[in-house]
């Protein structure tokens, strides 16, 4: 039996940057859409070894309502916030966001906040510790909003916990 081949001459997963450009096209933005870009990369070196470190987890996911299919409408506005990580969240809410809900599912919540895995990290002492709370910054597509309100807001919670370093895992 002969398998074929995948033509190589084309891609074989998704471009979210092209899908994007399209998708605001045909809603009749006359611009593409600017990614996020930063020729000074506004990060800095580690002041100890990890091992040493209190790690923080950022996700883009929002906090579930109170109701198991609370839908956008019964959710308080978007903003940035600080949760408990004990216990690990079963869910959060991420039907507001666009990804292919077609080919792919949310169900999955350590693909996007790694709790369990920050807590290995932990156990085996490559980190030196981990926050109480992990942080969310809902996706708002705005780089101004992100850059004037919840980023400010996620570092002050972080400042409160003691966080030196912070993974991000957007959704």
């Amino acid at each position: 039996m002969v398998t074929e081949q995948p033509d190589t001459a084309y891609r074989t997963y998704v471009s979210y940057i092209d899908k994007s450009r399209e998708f605001y096209a045909a809603h009749g933005y006359e611009r593409p859409y600017r990614w996020a870009r930063f020729d000074d990369v506004p990060f800095t070196p580690l002041p100890r070894p990890l091992s040493e470190l209190r790690v923080g987890l950022v996700t883009t996911s929002t906090l579930p309502g109170e109701s198991p299919d609370a839908g956008p409408d019964d959710r308080p506005p978007k903003a940035a916030y600080a949760a408990p990580m004990e216990p690990i969240p079963d869910r959060l809410y991420t039907m507001d966001l666009s990804w292919d809900k077609e080919a792919t599912h949310t169900n999955d919540v350590a693909s996007f906040l790694p709790a369990r895995e920050l807590q290995a990290a932990k156990a085996s002492k490559l980190i030196g510790s981990t926050s109480a709370r992990f942080y969310g910054v809902p996706t708002e597509y705005s780089q101004r909003a992100t850059k004037e309100h919840d980023a400010p807001a996620v570092l002050d919670f972080m400042k409160e916990d003691g966080v030196e370093a912070a993974i991000l895992v957007p959704l």
